[in-house]
């Protein structure tokens, strides 16, 4: 994964190249002045730090004066931040700065819309790893912001038995039996099922976890009877498809985790602006 740091020299670098011609071409060398970062639509602000530091990287003569509080619901029309220094580092900044909060922010905005759907329900929202190279560690961070949960950061700290790898294993009771030989005993297992004898064998075999993979409703709600009669320890996690319209119903069912790739995937980003003023 990138730290940071990384993708912030990287996208100023990639937006730069040799410098900013226009804004060297327009703007009198030493002029300073002032800028505000305004939300124009409702949202979950996200990433404000990383805001702050794309202008710290370029620029440390650039002042920023918060407005909002990270994770709070701005309105259309809000100030979200001013900021003060040279105008040429402020309209140099502004594409790159612009581009990681307005997308972690969407990410934010729409899981809060996925939690708000399941308050009461017990089931939690989380995410997968759906992400942008290289963005991973700061999409589920605004996943958190947004007020959901993280699924596995990569593949090296969760054992989740997938299709292929119970096809590659022979049966599902092998791919367990081998992720308990090989894994740390600190890993959770859990094993992706498509069917209610599939969850009977997973849980038989040892599995803490299963994911119910494009299971429909009442399928769904046998399986969480099932788990409360014979194994109520182990937790079940929804997937597959799962949206706003029809997130509410799944958590309803009893299951644990909804787990949402469009989380990160799909979220649109939010409409901020930074406009100079004077």
């Amino acid at each position: 994964m990138f730290a940071t740091e990384q993708l912030i020299r990287m996208a100023l670098a990639e937006d730069l190249g040799t410098g900013d011609i226009t804004t060297r071409a327009t703007v009198p060398a030493g002029t300073r002045g002032e800028a505000r970062l305004v939300a124009r639509e409702a949202g979950v602000l996200a990433g404000f730090d990383v805001f702050c530091r794309v202008y710290r990287t370029l620029d440390a003569a650039v002042e920023i004066e918060p407005g909002a509080a990270e994770g709070a619901l701005v309105a259309a029309g809000d100030t979200v931040a001013v900021l003060r220094g040279p105008v040429v580092s402020l309209l140099t900044g502004e594409r790159t700065a612009l581009n990681f909060i307005q997308h972690l922010s969407g990410i934010a905005t729409l899981t809060r819309r996925f939690v708000d759907l399941v308050a009461g329900t017990g089931a939690r929202i989380v995410d997968t790893r759906k992400t942008t190279p290289g963005w991973r560690s700061l999409e589920k961070y605004a996943v958190r912001v947004g007020g959901g949960k993280n699924h596995r950061m990569g593949l090296f700290d969760g054992v989740l038995i997938k299709d292929n790898h119970l096809q590659a294993a022979g049966s599902v009771a092998a791919a367990v039996r081998q992720a308990q030989e090989l894994a740390p005993h600190t890993l959770r297992i859990e094993v992706e099922v498509e069917s209610l004898d599939q969850l009977c064998q997973a849980c038989e075999a040892g599995a803490e976890i299963v994911l119910l993979d494009n299971m429909e409703l009442e399928s769904m709600r046998r399986a969480v009877l099932w788990r409360e009669e014979k194994f109520p320890a182990v937790l079940l996690e929804a997937s597959g498809g799962i949206n706003l319209h029809t997130v509410a119903a799944v958590a309803q069912t009893g299951v644990d985790f909804i787990s949402v790739g469009a989380l990160t995937h799909s979220a649109r980003a939010i409409d901020l602006a930074l406009d100079l003023v004077g």
